[in-house]
């Protein structure tokens, strides 16, 4: 976490070092991720999603987000708690507003399929948390690092396969360096073999990305005009996409 905590210190929120007003929502992904815990163990398995539910609840009017209670834990999990505490954190300062059935929504269910609600459509093969960010109109998807600010949502292709086939991650991008063997990009997620942390790995190595920026949260008002299935992030998990596939549906 020092690097994490060097861009909060510095205000270092974007590529060019120019710091963001205290509403920048990348700059609250970085305060929630510094308030997550550390370590912990990764397996993505069911008792890790069971963990997972169990730490999120509403409750009179309050939405609850205990990242403590998700351990062991996996990587569209981690990021999708952290997604949570930064609406419960514009809820509580009075900067959102959302109904019950809209809270509701974004709870975790058991047995939710790829693409099935909120979490499903997250938790997804292929692109699902840019697909989300895209039927709601929450903020942009891209895949340049020049665009790329710390504080993105982050899904790593680690080889050019999307769907049945794929290998990926879900982080939330904190930056790049250069170092005497090449560009390493670095990321904070729920990471192979230890749980929640940073991870510094090198650019060569990622086959391909897709950013997501929270710009819009109000948006999520819009949950209830969803299908409750996405088709498209359905069908990956026995369907052979493509990055190009990727693009059109989710608006890059």
């Amino acid at each position: 976490m020092k690097f994490l905590r060097a861009l909060l210190i510095a205000g270092a929120f974007c590529s060019t070092g120019f710091a963001q007003s205290p509403r920048d929502l990348n700059a609250l992904v970085l305060e929630q991720i510094s308030a997550m815990p550390s370590g912990g163990r990764y397996a993505a398995t069911r008792v890790a999603t069971i963990a997972l539910q169990s730490a999120t609840h509403f409750e009179q009017g309050k939405f609850f987000v205990l990242p403590n209670a998700a351990s062991p834990s996996y990587c569209s999990g981690a990021t999708y708690l952290v997604f949570l505490k930064v609406v419960e954190q514009l809820r509580r300062e009075g900067a959102l507003t959302l109904d019950y059935d809209t809270l509701t929504a974004l709870m975790i269910r058991d047995g939710q399929r790829d693409g099935e609600g909120t979490w499903g459509r997250w938790n997804a093969n292929g692109p699902g948390t840019a697909r989300l960010f895209y039927e709601l109109k929450l903020g942009p998807n891209f895949s340049d690092f020049a665009q790329a600010r710390p504080g993105d949502f982050m899904k790593i292709f680690w080889t050019p396969s999307v769907g049945k086939n794929e290998h990926g991650h879900s982080v939330i991008f904190l930056g790049t360096e250069m170092r005497a063997d090449g560009e390493y990009v670095r990321f904070w997620s729920s990471n192979v073999p230890a749980g929640y942390g940073e991870k510094l790995v090198p650019r060569n190595k990622i086959a391909q990305v897709v950013f997501s920026r929270l710009e819009n949260p109000a948006n999520l008002s819009r949950i209830k005009t969803l299908p409750e299935s996405d088709a498209y992030l359905a069908s990956l998990q026995t369907k052979i996409s493509s990055f190009a596939e990727v693009k059109t549906k989710c608006g890059m």
